[in-house]
């Protein structure tokens, strides 16, 4: 993806588009509305959360070649099918789950036509009536498709800012 100084800016329109596009995600993946949050991606999508690590400084923090998870549409897919039944222990009973999507920051990507944008996300989950949460943070960098009237996300890269998840288990989508 373009860094955020890199590529066209992009017209009021297009940058309200996009922003409506990650808040209707997030209230679709908090309200467990996971098939119709699968149609904001391109069949080819590739979803991934590489692991970061703790080095000093110049050298690179994040680790590409292994992750959280590296997943396609179809594999989301299937986890999808997977929470609707009763084998999904990780989520069940199911989260409570709040996520705030900020500085939307968008590129036009030079000759492709398509767009590059980041987000930083914030996921609060809790389970069970004991009071303990999570808190998930990072940013999300995407690649993003106009299709019709609307716009695909085809590519997702997760950077998350912990190290060592505090979490349990990722039994639900970022």
């Amino acid at each position: 993806m373009t860094g955020a100084g890199e590529g066209a800016t992009v017209d009021l329109a297009t940058r309200v588009e996009v922003e409506d596009l990650y808040y209707r995600e997030a209230e679709l993946l908090d309200e467990r509305r996971w098939e119709e949050w699968l149609e904001l991606f391109a069949p080819e999508l590739e979803y991934t959360a590489p692991i970061r690590v703790t080095r000093r400084a110049p050298a690179n923090d994040i680790i590409d070649d292994i992750g959280h998870f590296d997943e396609t549409k179809s594999s989301l897919g299937l986890r999808v099918k997977r929470l609707r039944t009763d084998v999904a222990w990780a989520e069940n009973p199911p989260s409570h789950t709040r996520r705030l999507i900020t500085n939307v920051r968008v590129r036009r990507e030079t000759g492709t036509g398509q767009l590059a944008a980041r987000t930083n996300m914030m996921l609060f989950r809790s389970r069970g009536d004991h009071g303990a949460h999570d808190l998930i943070v990072g940013e999300r960098r995407d690649t993003l498709r106009r299709e019709g009237e609307a716009w695909l996300i085809t590519r997702r890269v997760i950077i998350l800012d912990q190290s060592s998840l505090g979490t349990k288990n990722l039994g639900v989508f970022l």
